[in-house]
């Protein structure tokens, strides 16, 4: 499979729902083209309700849907779709556990220059700390098909973070399934283990073989789900390597990183470093590139952080 954006690789996946279930039925608040939703739109245009910009709105009626037997898919950008309607979230669907998919597009840095307030820095926080919510953020095309069918299947409120860019290739090795709740060992080391969630463990891979060349050997997991994570397998790297980096395209407050720190600091306590946006906002820019550059989110970086977490073991 060649290079597809996560919303486009989403997009296809809801079309093939479709056919499959008629229960399905997609909402959006006025964005489809670029949420990927558009597909589902122009194929079943009975099943598709376009809610404008009211996502407070959009969530309920999603709930209302849900209460009646159908899956809702509710779709917008990921800032959107997961703070303007929190109280609905919480109260709405989360509260009775009703069967609402919630998908938010354009996570993360990857809005770029679409602008600061469209960049959702905060959204697995916002959204891990909702009782019964799952959060799921798949990390390439494939991994986002499987996990769209996996989203559907489950039975409950389910968060589904996605990005607009960049184009990203399968790095996860053909055979595997998408689980909620599983983890992937993508390479194994000695030395530490670096745990990405979404595209980022694509990142991982890069400064592991930037490590490589320097003697060091890390283990490389990713978690897809960060609700409910996979403890088992942060467990077990945790132990082998003895010191964990987590890199996430999010605030390091309340998501992947603060993840992992709860889980190891009440089983397994030992080395963490967080790598992600700090307590800060975000800029904009015209490519995502230059913002993970920013940021600190790149290969390099993560090497670098990665050597002097290993030095500070001796």
């Amino acid at each position: 499979m060649s290079a597809v954006e996560l919303r486009r690789a989403y997009g296809q996946a809801l079309l093939e729902l479709g056919s499959r279930d008629e229960r399905v039925v997609v909402l959006d608040a006025d964005l489809s083209e670029c949420t990927g939703t558009d597909l589902f739109e122009k194929k079943y245009p009975e099943r598709f309700y376009q809610l404008g910009i009211a996502e407070q709105n959009m969530i309920g009626v999603a709930a209302g849907f849900a209460t009646c037997g159908f899956i809702p898919f509710a779709n917008s950008f990921a800032s959107f779709a997961t703070k303007r309607p929190h109280d609905q979230i919480s109260i709405s669907v989360a509260y009775p556990r009703v069967n609402v998919k919630i998908v938010g597009s354009y996570a993360g840095l990857s809005s770029s220059n679409t602008g600061a307030t469209h960049q959702s820095i905060d959204d697995i926080s916002t959204m891990r700390a909702i009782p019964n919510m799952v959060v799921v953020a798949p990390g390439d095309p494939e991994e986002v098909r499987q996990a769209t069918f996996a989203v559907h299947a489950y039975d409950g409120p389910v968060y589904l973070r996605l990005i607009k860019s960049p184009a990203v290739p399968n790095f996860i090795e053909k055979g595997y399934r998408f689980e909620i709740g599983k983890a992937v060992v993508l390479r194994e080391g000695k030395h530490i283990t670096l745990v990405g969630t979404g595209m980022m463990s694509l990142i991982c891979l890069e400064a592991a073989v930037i490590l490589d060349k320097e003697g060091i050997q890390a283990t490389v997991l990713h978690q897809p789900t960060i609700k409910p994570l996979d403890q088992q397998q942060l467990l077990k790297a945790a132990k082998s390597t003895g010191a964990v980096i987590t890199v996430e395209d999010h605030s390091i407050i309340g998501g992947l990183g603060s993840a992992v720190c709860e889980v190891l600091s009440e089983n397994y306590p030992c080395v963490v470093k967080r790598i992600g946006i700090m307590d800060q906002f975000t800029e904009s820019a015209l490519e995502v590139e230059d913002l993970f550059k920013k940021y600190g989110l790149v290969k390099e970086k993560i090497a670098e952080a990665a050597a002097r977490v290993v030095r500070s073991k001796h």
